[in-house]
Formats: C-alpha cells, structure tokens, sequence
C-alpha cells in the first residue's frame, strides 16, 4: 500500500505562483510512476501531468504545457507540482496519484493509477 498526502494549495490570484507537494509513504520503492489530476466542480477528474519515478520521464496535458512542472525528489519520496501564470480555469481540487506497475493503457487515464490522495484545493481569482 502506499499512501499520498497532498499539500500547498490556497488562494491565490491570477498570475500568481504556487507549489504542490505530495508527500508518498509505504511500499514506495515500487511506484513506476506518479502523476496528477484535477477536478473542478461539477467537471470530470482531469489529468494534468505524470512523472516515472525512476527515470523521470514527463507528460503532460497540451494545455498545460509550459505552465505546469513536474518534478520528484525520490530521496524524500515526495512529488511536486510548480503551476506558474495561474489563471482562474485552474481552479479545482489536484490530486496526487501513483500507479504501482506499468501497465499498457493511456497514463492520462486515471484508470492507470492504483493510489490517490485525498486533494488539495486550490482556488485562482480574478
């Protein structure tokens, strides 16, 4: 088992800068891979980037690219989301993911995905 602990969201305004983390305790040494999503109200859960644990390789949304980074610290187990230019449309509960093994399928898909955090909020105003 492995379980996600999501931190660093709030309020903010439009244009500003913020910093998810999410912290991964348990049987981490066998994620192959950690992602995030988010959920805006009354939306589907969107995916929003992922990461493979060991080699580090990235995917992103298309809409997202170029404002959102992610990037893990696999000494401190701990996955990391840097959201630059913030617009309002971001606002949504994110959420950290992790899937235990690859498996064939599309990684935006948060079917892929065995483990979940329970969400930070992070609300952009006008």
């Amino acid at each position: 088992q492995v379980r996600l602990v999501e931190s660093g969201g709030g309020l903010v305004q439009a244009g500003d800068s913020l910093r998810l983390a999410c912290a991964a305790s348990g049987r981490t040494d066998s994620n192959y891979a950690m992602g995030w999503f988010r959920q805006a109200l009354g939306k589907e859960r969107e995916f929003v980037a992922r990461i493979t644990w060991g080699g580090g390789s990235t995917y992103y949304a298309d809409s997202l690219k170029g404002r959102f980074t992610i990037s893990r610290d696999t000494a401190k187990n701990t996955l990391y989301l840097q959201m630059n230019s913030l617009k309002p449309e971001d606002t949504a509960v994110y959420y950290c993911t992790a899937a235990a093994r690859w498996r064939p399928g599309v990684t935006s898909n948060p079917n892929w995905y065995d483990y979940w955090g329970q969400g930070t909020q992070v609300t952009v105003s006008s």
